[in-house]
């Protein structure tokens, strides 16, 4: 049996790879950096929401995080009338290409209506940011 004089201990393990974050918590990160992040797909290029870790249309896991520039249109919206007053629930279709239900913020909650153009914001909601949406300044539509 032959020893090599260079060699000191066991080999060296390999770094280990970083821990994968799941994806809900990727989105929750950027909605506390005041970011809107969705997945875009390499296999297909389909724009990926909610965030996953398969993409819904192709399969893949190639799955790569963009933010969003935050303007969308309201693709329908509802009041909804409880004790603690009114609110509206909305689904805004994003420019780029995805869909997410949120709601809209800023006066009446009636006054929300399909085809607005909205643009994003959070807002802290029981200790965590939320992804809300505004009707932006006239002119001010990314």
């Amino acid at each position: 049996m032959t020893t090599d004089p260079n060699r000191v201990g066991a080999p060296e393990a390999p770094p280990a790879a970083p821990e994968p974050q799941a994806p809900g918590a990727v989105y929750q990160a950027g909605l506390e950096a005041g970011e809107l992040r969705y997945q875009h797909c390499g296999g297909c290029a389909a724009a990926v929401f909610p965030p996953r870790v398969l993409c819904p249309d192709c399969g893949s896991t190639d799955l790569a995080w963009r933010t969003s520039a935050g303007a969308g249109t309201v693709y329908s919206t509802t009041v909804v009338r409880g004790r603690d007053g009114a609110h509206n629930v909305a689904l805004i279709d994003l420019d780029e290409g995805f869909r997410m239900m949120s709601r809209v913020e800023g006066g009446d909650p009636a006054a929300a209506a399909i085809g607005d153009r909205v643009g994003f914001m959070t807002v802290r909601q029981d200790g965590a940011a939320v992804a809300v949406f505004g009707k932006p300044v006239e002119g001010d539509v990314r």
